[in-house]
């Protein structure tokens, strides 16, 4: 039978990445799992009266799951039978779907992108309409939902300890790119057996940039393929879609964040096409799209979107 996984206390992991932490479920290469999250501690839920429904399982993980250092609460680890260092996973998102008809934006003193804007900051609980698909802002407009997730990544290396969930890396993570709704693929690195799959921080809508601190954070649901590919050698995280092939990079320097998914995509297309480093430089700079994924999560982030038919037509 697929596995269908929820969030119950048992099943999920608060604010935290960590290869030591032993997995909730074991899947093999090719398997679709479901994945269900949930979105904030105690002081994220909306007050009762207003509408919004808190489900019993959210409730007993914020009473019973210690936070880490992270605000993120991830569904898994789940393991992949055979996955090592050194190999990759290929995470086909199928399906992305609202699971809560409530979500909520955080403007944290001192934090986002402008800091001093808010300097008392504030949390406001948003409806979310599901069967309409969109998300209600206080003054009455209302936004269309595109739901992804913010957080999917594998296990860092357990050399590395216990990290938060907050920053993203070479694991993934923290990664927060709006582009990865349903049927869009990740490409994440193995960094310790069994790979140790994690998904949480469900978005309703997101802006590149997440510019004031958070999305509209509420729990989704997931369906995923996910496929072991041996001895990948990613040295970090790429994605594609139907339109795009996509390369990240992560770091406290916007700058630089956007030399590291740069050379990545130089070196993807270099691997598909045979152009010369020289060559595919030129072609991002007539074809592709350099966006911030985020500026939040103390390592920034940039992501390179180029068309795929740009990998076309080279020898």
């Amino acid at each position: 039978m697929p596995l269908d996984l929820a969030p119950t206390p048992d099943c999920v992991h608060w604010g935290f990445f960590d290869g030591t932490v032993p997995p909730v479920a074991e899947i093999a290469s090719g398997d679709v799992v479901t994945i269900h999250t949930v979105s904030g501690g105690t002081e994220d839920l909306p007050p009762d009266g207003r509408g919004m429904t808190v489900r019993a399982e959210h409730r007993r993980i914020v009473a019973a799951v210690e936070p880490g250092p992270g605000p993120h609460i991830m569904t898994g680890p789940i393991a992949v039978r055979g996955a090592e260092p050194g190999d990759a996973l290929r995470v086909e998102i199928l399906e992305v779907s609202l699971r809560d008809d409530w979500g909520f934006n955080l403007i944290r003193p001192g934090a986002g992108a402008l800091p001093d804007l808010v300097p008392e900051g504030g949390r406001i609980h948003l409806p979310i309409d599901r069967d309409r698909g969109v998300v209600r802002m206080p003054w009455g407009l209302e936004i269309p939902a595109r739901p992804f997730f913010g957080v999917i990544g594998t296990a860092p290396p357990p050399s590395d300890g216990r990290l938060t969930s907050i920053v993203p890396g070479a694991f993934g993570g923290n990664i927060d790119n709006k582009e990865l709704t349903a049927g869009a693929v990740l490409h994440l690195p193995v960094w310790t057996a069994g790979a140790l799959l994690s998904v949480g921080d469900g978005h309703a809508a997101q802006g590149d940039g997440e510019v004031c601190l958070t999305a509209v954070e509420t729990g989704l649901t997931g369906r995923f393929r996910v496929e072991l590919v041996k001895a990948a050698g990613l040295a970090g995280p790429w994605a594609e879609t139907a339109d795009h092939v996509i390369t990240m990079g992560f770091d406290p320097d916007l700058d630089e964040a956007a030399r590291i998914a740069l050379r990545a995509m130089i070196a993807l297309i270099s691997g598909r096409t045979g152009l010369s480093a020289e060559e595919a430089y030129r072609l991002c700079s007539v074809a592709a799209d350099l966006r911030v994924t985020q500026l939040v999560n103390r390592h920034k982030g940039i992501h390179a979107l180029l068309p795929r038919w740009a990998l076309k037509g080279a020898s």
